[in-house]
């Protein structure tokens, strides 16, 4: 079967020297899945935010940042789709570089709430982390065929990935505050996603700067 020149396959599999392409997001159906993606991630930062403020939650606060960061981001990869290898891969470079900030942010936002703040409410950890997988599963369903890609693409669908497995964590979180009465679940949970990402970043900015170089 023929390949469509624009398809994310077609991109990655041929060009004029022979070499492989990886596919750099440069279609419109791309473009209309992560208009899609951003939308989701906004709405979700919205709801999880109010929730995390009124209950003083880590995790909560995590999965809210991380849909903040995420829609912010997501617009700068659909910003620089079409520009060249060097813009694109600086963009994921500053892209890695906020993920990296905002995982010792929470990393000492949960730090903080070891030594003052009494426990949130289980449930509405629970409920409000089943609202974020949800959302993220729907943008995980766009994005899947897309996961390969140059560190611009890739990015993207690393940050769909996290956030997914931070939702359930936060959900299975609030079982845990709720049957210990304890907040150490939580703040557990907030430590363990920010390392999940600090090695997200690490990936997204070696492969940016290896793009760099090859531009170079």
């Amino acid at each position: 079967m023929t390949e469509h020149p624009s398809s994310p396959q077609a991109a990655a599999s041929s060009c004029g020297c022979g070499a492989a392409v990886k596919f750099d997001g440069a279609t419109p159906a791309y473009r209309r899945i992560l208009m899609a993606v951003i939308a989701i991630n906004g709405l979700a930062f919205v709801a999880i935010a109010g929730g995390a403020a009124l209950q003083g939650s880590a995790s909560l606060g995590a999965n809210a940042l991380d849909f903040l960061a995420d829609a912010a981001t997501y617009g700068i990869s659909l910003a620089v789709i079409g520009r060249s290898v060097a813009v694109r891969s600086t963009a994921a470079l500053v892209k890695g570089a906020s993920l990296a900030a905002l995982a010792l942010f929470i990393l000492g936002y949960a730090i903080w709430r070891a030594t003052t703040g009494a426990a949130p409410e289980g449930f509405v950890i629970t409920g409000l982390g089943a609202l974020g997988f949800f959302a993220n599963a729907l943008a995980a369903l766009l994005l899947v065929r897309h996961r390969e890609g140059d560190a611009n693409v890739r990015s993207v669908w690393l940050c769909t990935r996290n956030d997914l497995i931070q939702s359930l964590v936060v959900a299975v979180t609030g079982v845990a505050v709720w049957l210990t009465a304890s907040r150490w679940p939580d703040l557990i949970a907030g430590a363990i996603l920010a390392v999940v990402f600090l090695q997200s970043a690490w990936s997204i900015l070696k492969q940016s700067r290896q793009e760099l170089k090859a531009a170079a």
